[in-house]
């Protein structure tokens, strides 16, 4: 593997979007539980980064390696798996079991018009049509025909807002804005 100093630095813009499950095959291949239903933002990148397992895991190893250069990953399942340059032996593997697994926010596939990363919607103000400042989005909730975005108003004390994500409560979202536009009355929440 190489040495620590030689990985390059860890990206700002850095996503979490897995974990190491453990390895995979005999010749040091891993398997990764993706976070997405659709693990695009593994496939668009050939270079993942680690971090220790939080909670740390008895045994782990003392220092990962902090980058892996993926040469091919691939679907298994609902697992991807991959061969990762200087993991010489299914050991080698097996030693990241936990490790969380980043890619680079600017790696990402480019979304449709109408279709928006998770990611790039928390922080997000959202106003109602009228104006009004309803709160942060500060989560997204799966619910399976749809998300819904989790608003939390300025007043900390109050109670989260749940807007569904779906057209016919979101008006707009514009991401350099930082601004999501709802059809939702502050006094229904």
């Amino acid at each position: 593997m190489p040495a620590p100093g030689d990985a390059p630095p860890f990206p700002a813009d850095a996503v979490e979007v897995g974990r190491v499950l453990g390895a995979w095959g005999v010749k040091g291949g891993i398997k990764v539980r993706p976070f997405a239903a659709d693990p695009q933002a593994l496939f668009s990148s050939k270079r993942w980064f680690l971090r220790a397992p939080e909670p740390a895991r008895p045994g782990a190893p003392a220092a990962l390696p902090a980058l892996l250069k993926v040469q091919s990953a691939r679907t298994q399942g609902d697992t991807v798996v991959a061969v990762v340059q200087d993991l010489a032996d299914r050991d080698a593997a097996e030693a990241l079991k936990g490790a969380r697994v980043f890619v680079s926010r600017a790696s990402f596939p480019t979304p449709a018009s109408d279709e928006f990363y998770w990611v790039d919607l928390i922080g997000l103000q959202v106003s109602n049509r009228p104006g009004q400042a309803l709160g942060t989005v500060v989560g997204l909730i799966e619910t399976g025909p749809h998300c819904v975005l989790r608003v939390q108003p300025a007043d900390a004390a109050a109670a989260e807002w749940l807007i569904p994500f779906v057209a016919a409560y979101i008006d707009a979202v514009d991401l350099p804005a930082r601004l999501i536009r709802a059809d939702w009355d502050a006094a229904d929440a």
